[in-house]
């Protein structure tokens, strides 16, 4: 967390508190990391991975990753219209087909929008990007083959200082851009076989 801890306002706090205890899928393994320091006064950041191997941070067996970053600057930023915004990414590899898809931009975007629909996460002011990357290899690095990946950016103005609902719609479109299928509520998830 950016900012003077020890006299943060105290909506940031609930802000803070509301991230606590949420029941994510078991293969997201989320970890606070250094929050961006010029944008606002008060920030928070936390990387996940998504890993089919549960409590496993192998990156052979990494599906995806991203990030949720939190800013909250008390006077408000006109770019914002509000005091907090959040700040999401989400990437992963994707089967090559996929990759030609011409409509991916508009799927990934969608898996935004539904997973902030579905965690109730109230919202305004959304922005963002959904990018392809496709790599070919060449030489020697040949036996290895292309990759293609997709990486959605984006960030928004939360209604209320309860960011959960938020974090679990970021959770869901990490989990759902690596390839994990969407878990009805109160169901639990397995291990996926190889």
């Amino acid at each position: 967390m950016t900012g003077d801890e020890a006299v943060a306002p105290p909506e940031f706090e609930t802000a803070l508190l509301s991230l606590r205890g949420h029941r994510l899928r078991p293969e997201l393994h989320l970890e606070e990391v250094p929050a961006p320091t010029r944008i606002a006064p008060y920030a928070l950041a936390l990387t996940g991975e998504v890993n089919d191997r549960l409590r496993t941070m192998d990156p052979d067996t990494m599906l995806g990753h991203g990030r949720f970053v939190v800013l909250h600057d008390p006077a408000g930023q006109e770019a914002w219209n509000g005091t907090f915004r959040v700040i999401v990414l989400a990437k992963a590899r994707l089967e090559e087909e996929l990759g030609a898809d011409p409509l991916l931009g508009e799927v990934g975007w969608t898996w935004l929008t539904d997973a902030l629909s579905d965690a109730g996460a109230g919202y305004h002011d959304l922005s963002g990007t959904v990018t392809r990357v496709l790599s070919e290899t060449f030489g020697g690095l040949e036996l290895r083959g292309g990759e293609v990946e997709i990486e959605v950016r984006a960030s928004w103005t939360p209604t209320t200082p309860d960011l959960g609902p938020h974090l679990k719609a970021w959770a869901a479109l990490a989990c759902q851009a690596a390839g994990l299928e969407p878990l009805p509520e109160n169901v639990a998830s397995f291990n996926r076989r190889r």
